[in-house]
């Protein structure tokens, strides 16, 4: 027979793991940490898993990702009913997290957001991931929410297809003009090239596209770690990069940076996932998502 699983170790499990450490969980909860240490064994005695790493900071192994998982997803659900019951608590803001990529961040997510009516009292905490990591974050249980690039639903969570953000090769004209020069399979993956991060393989994509495989963009790459900041560093002429169309079109018209490889513009899929929950909150946002994303992204 199965066995029901105790909220409060639950909640145990999801306090360890924001805190850090049982110490710490234990002061937040008003318990001692020895209560602490057997709630949480108790709960891997009745799962038979090991959900913790004692490492420092307290990790969650992924079946102890799948309990804090719902662990949040029954405190969403228990607001939500109290807010509806009109019971203490009620008054306060209703928290919404999301896992969104930068480029988004920066060119149409916020417009989602403001369509939402003040008098909803919602909170967003955003997190800014890449898009091809944002579904950990959802699998965590650490967001409600994500903009991926995946299609593959997270488990416990619901997918649909929000639209493709284009990207156009650009770079400054003088820069274009010196250094990417035809054929750009020979010049465009020794030209200086402008990255995110180092998890950045995006333009490392576009060459690879452009030399049939046989090699990435060039070694001399800058690291510019916002949205705003990278095509910025791209119009500077500090390097090449593959900018955001919402981002380059200005661009281009005030002439500050030049298409140097026509047609050769690349599409990324966008996915909104969010968890299964019947809750208001997160219904209120997904459509204004969704409704944002198909004015602004292509289909």
């Amino acid at each position: 027979m199965r066995e029901d699983l105790p909220l409060d170790q639950v909640r145990t499990l999801l306090a360890v793991v924001d805190e850090g450490t049982f110490d710490a969980a234990a002061a937040a909860l008003h318990v001692t940490p020895s209560a602490v240490s057997q709630r949480v064994k108790a709960l891997e005695q009745s799962t038979g898993r090991v959900l913790l790493l004692r490492t420092r900071p307290v990790r969650p192994t992924e079946s102890g990702e799948v309990l804090v998982r719902l662990a949040r997803q029954v405190a969403r659900l228990e607001r939500d009913a109290y807010a509806e019951l009109g019971l203490s608590g009620a008054g306060e803001p209703t928290r919404v997290s999301v896992a969104v990529n930068a480029d988004s961040l920066a060119t149409w997510f916020l417009d989602a957001l403001v369509r939402l009516p003040a008098r909803s009292r919602l909170c967003f905490e955003l997190r800014r991931e890449d898009e091809s990591h944002t579904a950990a974050l959802l699998r965590e249980g650490t967001v409600m929410a994500a903009v991926t690039s995946s299609p593959d639903p997270v488990p416990g969570c619901s997918v649909r297809h929000l639209g493709r953000m284009r990207y156009l090769p650009v770079a400054h004209p003088e820069f274009a003009a010196e250094l990417l020069t035809h054929p750009l399979a020979e010049s465009v993956p020794a030209a200086p090239v402008v990255v995110f991060d180092r998890r950045d393989d995006f333009q490392d994509g576009f060459v690879r596209r452009l030399t049939g495989g046989r090699t990435g963009a060039s070694i001399l790459r800058h690291h510019v770690p916002t949205s705003e900041g990278f095509a910025e560093a791209v119009a500077a002429g500090l390097g090449w990069g593959m900018v955001p169309e919402a981002q380059a079109v200005p661009l281009l018209r005030a002439g500050r940076v030049t298409v140097f490889a026509p047609g050769q513009e690349v599409d990324a899929a966008l996915y909104w996932q969010q968890w299964k929950l019947d809750s208001p909150a997160l219904a209120a946002v997904a459509d204004a998502v969704t409704r944002t994303a198909a004015r602004a992204l292509h289909h």
